[in-house]
């Protein structure tokens, strides 16, 4: 009696710790999303921008820099297309710069401006900064170059928060635009 109700209890702890939802093709879901710490940052408009902003709707993050000369442009590319998608109208799509000091909000605006007018772009300081990519695990690196000129390694990764501000998925490249899409329909269903 004892093994069985052993079973029976190991039966139903396993249902519960079961993950129903669908399996992604292109991303990684998380077993269990995990907040996204507070962060003060502000958007190309000079609005605030934090984990308030990210919660409420979910959103497409990446980051990346303006002086960027391939990364960054493909894939915001690729979000600018995402954002052509009816299914997806919800999906909010955000760029953070990992160059504050080059990227100042009027180059910033600029830049988010030539792919469309979906894409926010944000900024911040490096100690302002520096939370939200600890949070999300980007890893950002200055690189010296010739002639007191720079450049910024960064992740290349898309980071989808869901509706209540929690880190749910990641991407990585390369990316598949229909594999993207169809997971990220499956992440963010559009309403009603």
């Amino acid at each position: 009696l004892m093994i069985l109700a052993a079973a029976a209890a190991g039966y139903m702890v396993a249902r519960q710790l079961q993950d129903d939802s669908p399996a992604l093709v292109a991303g990684t879901r998380l077993p269990q999303p995990r907040p996204v710490v507070d962060f003060s940052l502000q958007d190309h408009t000079g609005a605030a921008f934090g984990a308030r902003q990210l919660a409420g709707q979910p959103s497409l993050v990446f980051f990346g820099f303006t002086h960027c000369p391939d990364v960054c442009p493909t894939t915001l590319a690729l979000m600018a297309q995402l954002a052509r998608e009816p299914k997806l109208a919800a999906l909010r799509l955000v760029f953070v710069t990992v160059d504050p000091h080059r990227d100042d909000a009027a180059t910033l605006a600029s830049y988010v401006h030539a792919f469309g007018p979906s894409i926010t772009g944000v900024r911040g300081e490096d100690p302002q900064l520096e939370p939200l990519l600890q949070s999300l695990g980007v890893a950002r690196s200055v690189q010296q170059l010739a002639g007191g000129e720079y450049s910024v390694d960064h992740s290349a990764t898309l980071f989808f928060v869901d509706a209540q501000g929690r880190l749910a998925a990641v991407f990585t490249p390369p990316f598949s635009f229909p594999a993207l899409r169809d997971d990220l329909i499956t992440l963010a269903p559009a309403k009603g």
